[in-house]
C-alpha cells in the first residue's frame, strides 16, 4: 500500500472520528485538511516523501477557490430558494391545502394519509427544504389520523417519508448543488431538475398506492371515519382555490426555467418574490415573519457555506496528496464491469447516508466519483438522480437520519421512537424500490430532460 494510499485513509479515518466525536461538520472537515496539509508539508520537505503535494499549489490556492464559491452566480439561487421555502411555511398555504383535500379523499381508507402524500409532493415542488415539509407535515396532520384511530407506526412514517421528497422533486437545492459539484453542461440545473420530475413523482404515486392497499389489505390499519361531511361544489371549489397557488408558484418557477425564460437564479428569485406575494394574499406577511423569514434563511445559507468551504479545503488537500488517483484506481480495480462498478458506488453512498448528512456527500464524495464513473460512459443526468435517488434515503436512515429528529419534535404523546423507525421502514424500501426502477429503466431520468433540452 503506497503513501497516498495511507494519507487518504487516514484523511477519511479522521475525519469520521471527529464527526463521531461531536465536532462540527465544516471546522473537522477545514481542520483536518489543514493539519493533512502540514503533514504533506513535512514528508515532502523533510523526508523526501515521494509526493506530488506542494503547499503553494493547495493551501495557496484556496483563496482563488473559496472567492469562486461565493462569487458563482448559481449560488445565489440557494438562499433565495431556501427563503422561498420558508416563505411558504408560514404563509398558511399547506394548512388550507390539507384542510380541504381532507373533506374529499377523508372518507376513504387511508384519506387521510394519502392527503398528507399529495400536499407533501406540492410542499416538495414548491419548497425543497426537507425540515420545513417534515415539520409542517407532522403537525398538521399527526394529531388528527391519531384521533381517526390510524396505525401509529403508518401515520408518523407517512409524514416524515413524505417530507423528504422536498429534496429530490425540483426546486431543489440539493440538485443546484449536484450540479455544480459535477462541473458539466451535461449535468446542468435545469436538465437535473427536469430529469428528476419523474423519478421524484413516482416516488410519490407509490407511496400513494401503497397506502391504498395496505389500509385495504388491514382494514384497522387506516380505517375510514364513521361520520364525515357531505361533499359538494363548495368543497371541490375550496380544493380547486387551494391547489391554484402553489400551482402558479411551481409552473412559475419551474417553467420559467424548463422553457428558457429565466436562468436558474432568475427563476429562484421569482419563486422568493411569489412566495412573498402569496403570504401577503393570505395575510401572514408581516414584520416579524419576514425578519424570521431572513433570519432562518441567513442561517442555514451559512451552515451550507461552511461546509462547503471546509469541504473545499478538505478537497483540495486530497487532491494535492494524490486522492484522486487513489480513488480512480480503487474504483476502475474493481472486478466488475461499469455497471458493477456504479452499483458499488450507490451501495457506499447508501451506507455513508447512515452517518453523513446529504450536503457532506454532496461536497466530498460526488466529486470524486463523478468523473470517473464519466469516463466509464455513464450518463450524468441519469447517474445525478440515482445519486440524489440514495441521498434522499439518508434523511430516514438511522442514527443520523435528520427527518427523524425533525418528526420526534412535533410528534404527539404516545408515539415512540420505534413507532417512527417501523414506520419509515416501508418507505425506505420503496425508495429502494424506485432507485432499482430508474436504474433499470434509465429514460426515467433522461427521457424529459432530452426531449427538452435535446443535444444541448
Amino acid at each position: 500500500m503506497g503513501l497516498e494510499t495511507l494519507l487518504v485513509i487516514a484523511m477519511f479515518a479522521s475525519f469520521m472520528a471527529l464527526l463521531l466525536l461531536g465536532f462540527p461538520v465544516a471546522w473537522s472537515l477545514a481542520g483536518i485538511g489543514l493539519v493533512f496539509a502540514v503533514v504533506g508539508h513535512v514528508l515532502v520537505e523533510y523526508f523526501d516523501a515521494d509526493l506530488w503535494f506542494t503547499w503553494s499549489g493547495t493551501i495557496g490556492v484556496l483563496d482563488a477557490r473559496i472567492y469562486g464559491i461565493v462569487a458563482n452566480e448559481l449560488m445565489v439561487a440557494l438562499p433565495l430558494f431556501i427563503f422561498m421555502g420558508i416563505m411558504l411555511d408560514r404563509s398558511g398555504i399547506a394548512e388550507k391545502l390539507m384542510h380541504s383535500l381532507v373533506r374529499v379523499l377523508g372518507p376513504l381508507r387511508g384519506g387521510y394519509a394519502i392527503t398528507v402524500v399529495i400536499v407533501g409532493i406540492l410542499l416538495a415542488a414548491s419548497t425543497g427544504i426537507v425540515g420545513a415539509s417534515v415539520v409542517l407535515l407532522g403537525m398538521l396532520s399527526l394529531g388528527p389520523m391519531m384521533q381517526a384511530h390510524y396505525n401509529k407506526s403508518l401515520a408518523v412514517g407517512t409524514a416524515c417519508s413524505v417530507g423528504t421528497l422536498g429534496i429530490l422533486v425540483p426546486p431543489s437545492i440539493m440538485l443546484v448543488l449536484m450540479s455544480d459539484r459535477l462541473g458539466t453542461s451535461d449535468a446542468s440545473v435545469g436538465k437535473l431538475f427536469m430529469g428528476a420530475l419523474i423519478p421524484g413523482l413516482m416516488l410519490g404515486v407509490m407511496y400513494i398506492l401503497y397506502i391504498g392497499i395496505a389500509a385495504w389489505l388491514k382494514r384497522d390499519l387506516a380505517p375510514a371515519p364513521k361520520h364525515h361531511q357531505k361533499l359538494d361544489l363548495r368543497v371541490l371549489l375550496d380544493v380547486f382555490l387551494s391547489v391554484v397557488p402553489p400551482m402558479a408558484l411551481i409552473l412559475a418557477v419551474l417553467g420559467s426555467i424548463f422553457f428558457g425564460i429565466a436562468t436558474t437564479t432568475e427563476a429562484s428569485a421569482v419563486g422568493a418574490a411569489g412566495a412573498m406575494l402569496m403570504a401577503f394574499v393570505s395575510r401572514r406577511l408581516d414584520t416579524t415573519v419576514l425578519r424570521e423569514a431572513l433570519y432562518q434563511t441567513s442561517r442555514t445559507t451559512a451552515f451550507i457555506f461552511g461546509i462547503f468551504i471546509g469541504a473545499t479545503v478538505f478537497a483540495a488537500v486530497l487532491r494535492g496528496l494524490g486522492g484522486d488517483d487513489v480513488i480512480r484506481d480503487a474504483i476502475t480495480g474493481l472486478p466488475f464491469g461499469t455497471t458493477g462498478v456504479l452499483l458499488t458506488v450507490l451501495l457506499i453512498t447508501f451506507l455513508l447516508g447512515f452517518f453523513l448528512d446529504w450536503v457532506e456527500i454532496t461536497l466530498i464524495i460526488l466529486p470524486l466519483v463523478a468523473p470517473v464513473l464519466f469516463s466509464l460512459g455513464v450518463e450524468p443526468v441519469w447517474f445525478a438522480v440515482l445519486f440524489a435517488i440514495c441521498l434522499q434515503t439518508s434523511f430516514l436512515t438511522p442514527p443520523v437520519g435528520f427527518s427523524l429528529f425533525y418528526i420526534k419534535g412535533v410528534c404527539p404523546p404516545g408515539i415512540t421512537t420505534r413507532d417512527i423507525y417501523l414506520g419509515v421502514l416501508p418507505f425506505i424500501l420503496l425508495q429502494l424500490l424506485g432507485l432499482g426502477l430508474v436504474f433499470a429503466f434509465e429514460p426515467l431520468a433522461t427521457w424529459l430532460p432530452n426531449e427538452v433540452y435535446g443535444g444541448q
